[in-house]
């Protein structure tokens, strides 16, 4: 499963760490990807989705109804 959030679009960057001794290994930074159960009050039913902290944020702001529409869409089945 990717961790992508399916509000935002956010995916894992990638880049080095680097020690001490300034060698460098890769590394990757995940997203705060979270499963949560939002109600549709419209379909009467519960949605799963796979969002970021940030993508919580913008459905607490814009509203689920709003975020189920434009995520449809755009084409992902919801």
């Amino acid at each position: 499963m990717s961790a992508r959030c399916q509000v935002t679009g956010r995916e894992p960057s990638f880049g080095n760490s680097v020690s001490h001794s300034n060698r460098r290994t890769s590394r990757r930074w995940t997203p705060n990807i979270q499963l949560r159960t939002y109600y549709l009050p419209s379909e009467g039913r519960r949605v799963r989705l796979r969002v970021s902290a940030k993508g919580i944020k913008v459905i607490d702001r814009d509203g689920i109804e709003a975020v189920v529409a434009r995520l449809r869409r755009e084409g992902q089945k919801i």
